[in-house]
Formats: structure tokens, sequence, C-alpha cells
């Protein structure tokens, strides 16, 4: 060693030396600690801390006894240095881990631009330089304190990319996740859009003129199935079962493959799309091309259709369609919640209970139907019954 080490106690703690650095500490000397031991032929100096530190000779000949016994019985010996080296790769920080996840994220550029947005502003300033393993509750409530103002649904944003990007980094082996559970703050202002019957109208007729019919195509689509954006764009050929008329969703948002009705408005569309698609990219099995008869990942066209159709400015054309979808069966009174989540292929209730609200005179209608056949299988003669299900 080049430093000038000098033993602390040869009999008492043998192989530890400690080097004065002239520093003090509570006003006394505040040296630095270190071991020697042999790995093999190799003599090895490790540095073990300082008395500011919290370390005595005692903890260091600790460590030194571990590190012997351990080279005596064949095992690999690593320094502090060496595990602290170790854990910093399979440890890493938020901001080491967030470049690589945004890079293999996938979905639309503009989701992934906004994702990034959010983290710098309100992930990266708060946690972005902590390893993922050190991270707590408290750091999550210190996230949410650092937005004063801010909606339910951007705070419970901010939270979820945290979750996103440790899940992936535990994923690819680059940290080991979370170790709690992020409570997330109730989404009180999300919004359930749906067109009014004029909307709706102006829109079909603005489709039927449209001169990209692939485009028109795509948002009937969604329209009259719900099915997802980025579900309509990955749709095959061999995801059509026309003969059990069924849509095979591969890959959905919630992972696993699934399966949505066939309905006859949707299979003519699609039927018309196919033959669309064979004049112009016959050599793609997409349903909705884009360049090259690729897998789309964006259709700015949609923008503009929506801007011909008069719809409103703040009206998410592929999402609200989705919602338009959903909220015109449940105002219809003849599906229920759980069958509309079906047909959404919602992962849990909790998803669909928004469109709860779109429900009341199908409900008002079910509980006067249930007073009814009450009433008759109780054969009840009372007068005051009999005016249940009147109005």
């Amino acid at each position: 060693m080049a430093k000038k080490m000098k033993r602390v106690d040869s009999k008492k703690w043998p192989g530890v030396y400690q080097y004065d650095t002239g520093s003090k500490f509570l006003g006394k000397p505040d040296p630095t600690f270190y071991i020697t031991f042999r790995d093999g032929l190799k003599k090895i100096w490790e540095k073990i801390g300082s008395r500011s530190e919290g370390i005595t000779p005692q903890i260091a000949d600790d460590i030194r006894k571990e590190r012997t016994l351990k080279a005596r019985h064949g095992e690999t010996v690593q320094t502090s240095k060496q595990i602290k080296r170790q854990k910093a790769k399979t440890d890493r920080t938020l901001d080491e881990i967030a470049p690589l996840y945004f890079e293999q994220r996938g979905g639309s550029p503009q989701a992934a631009k906004f994702d990034i947005y959010r983290y710098n502003k309100h992930v990266k300033p708060i946690v972005g330089s902590r390893a993922v393993s050190s991270l707590s509750s408290l750091d999550m409530k210190r996230v949410e304190k650092s937005m004063p103002g801010s909606a339910p649904a951007t705070v419970w944003g901010a939270l979820e990319l945290i979750r996103r990007i440790s899940n992936f980094g535990k994923k690819a082996k680059l940290s080991p996740g979370l170790n709690f559970k992020v409570e997330m703050p109730k989404r009180d202002n999300e919004v359930t859009e749906f067109l009014i019957a004029e909307e709706a109208t102006r829109l079909i007729q603005t489709l039927d003129q449209w001169p990209a019919q692939d485009v028109a195509n795509m948002l009937r689509v969604a329209l009259f199935s719900g099915i997802r954006r980025g579900e309509i764009f990955k749709l095959e050929d061999r995801d059509i079962d026309f003969q059990n008329k069924l849509i095979r969703l591969r890959d959905p948002k919630g992972k696993k493959t699934v399966s949505v009705p066939l309905n006859p408005v949707v299979e003519q569309v699609i039927k018309n799309q196919m033959a669309w698609r064979d004049e112009r990219f016959p050599e793609s099995k997409i349903l909705f091309p884009g360049s090259g008869g690729t897998v789309r990942v964006d259709c700015s066209s949609v923008y503009r259709l929506k801007i011909a159709a008069g719809l409103p400015k703040k009206f998410r054309i592929f999402h609200g369609l989705r919602h338009h979808y959903a909220t015109t069966l449940a105002s219809s009174g003849e599906f229920t919640l759980d069958m509309i989540g079906e047909l959404l292929t919602h992962k849990s209730n909790e998803m669909t209970r928004r469109y709860a609200k779109f429900l009341p005179g199908s409900l008002k209608k079910a509980g006067n139907r249930a007073a009814e056949l009450i009433q008759q299988a109780s054969e009840i003669s009372d007068p005051i019954y009999n005016k249940v299900g009147e109005k």
C-alpha cells in the first residue's frame, strides 16, 4: 500500500490497520481502518471505513475473519468495493433504467413522449438518482407532495410510471424491483367520452366520404366493436375467424390473448378492408398496414378526419369511440356491466364501473320488474302492491 499504515493491535486484532487522515471526529482523530488477508497466494488490502462512519477495530476484525474463513474453504471472496460494484450492476437507479425502459416501451410516439415528459418533470427531481431497492412508500409520498394542485390522475400517472420502470428493471435483471406495494390515489377525474346522436351521424357520414377508406375502416371497427387502437393496428388475417364469428386479440393490453365477437357490421368492414389491402399491399397480412405494408404505430389522418366531422376538440378519437361503444351498451339497458367488461376485455370489474352511471334507466326498469315478480310469486292481493310498475 502506498499509504502509511499502522497496526492497531497485532495481538488483539491481527491484520487490522489504520490510516490517520488528519481529520477529526468529535474532537478526536478520525482514522480510516483497513484489513489485510490472503486469498490463496494473493494478499488483499481492503478499506473498511472510518470511525466517523461507525467503524471500529473490532468491526474491521470481524469482517476480516469472515473473509479469511471464506478463502480457507475455497469460496469466492469479494471485498466491499467489489460487492458495491457488483450491486451497482444489479441495483441500478431509476435514471439508469428509465432510458432503457422508454427505448423498448412501444405504443404510440405521443404516449411515449408524454411519459418521458412526466418522468423528467415529476419523478427524476425527487427519486431519479435513487437505487430501486432503496425506495420506500415514503418516497412515493414525497413524489405526491411535489405535485401540489395536480389532478389525481396526474399523480396516479407519475406513480404508475415509477412502478412500470421498476418492474421493467426487475425483468431485465437491472434491479431487484420494489419491495413494497405502491398505494395509488383514486382517479376521480377520469373522463368517459361519448358522442351525441348528431355527432355520431356526422362521423359516420364523414367516414363514408373520406378518401382514405383504410383509415375510415379502422374507425368503423373502433366504433362498432370497442377494440383498442393498438389492437386494431396489430390485426392480421389469421386473427379473423369468419366461421365462428370471432376476432382474436393477440398480446392485448392485459397481455393475455382473448377473443371478442365478430358482429355483422365489423365483419363486412373487415371484408371491405381486405379487398382494399389486397389491391395495394398484396404481400401483407396486416389488415390495416402502414407504409410499405408494415404494422402501424400511429395514424395522423384520423385527427384530420375528426376535425372534418366536427367532433369536440377534446374527444380522443380512438379512445373516445371505445367509450362511446361502452356507453351505448350501458344506456340501452340490455347489457350488464359484466357483459360490457367482457366485450371490452377488461381485466377487472373496477375498470368497467365507470359506465355504471349510464345505467339508471335500465336499473329502474329492473327494480320495477323485480317488484312485479316478487308480487306474482307471493300472490299478494293488497291493492297497494298493484301500483308497482305503473310509472
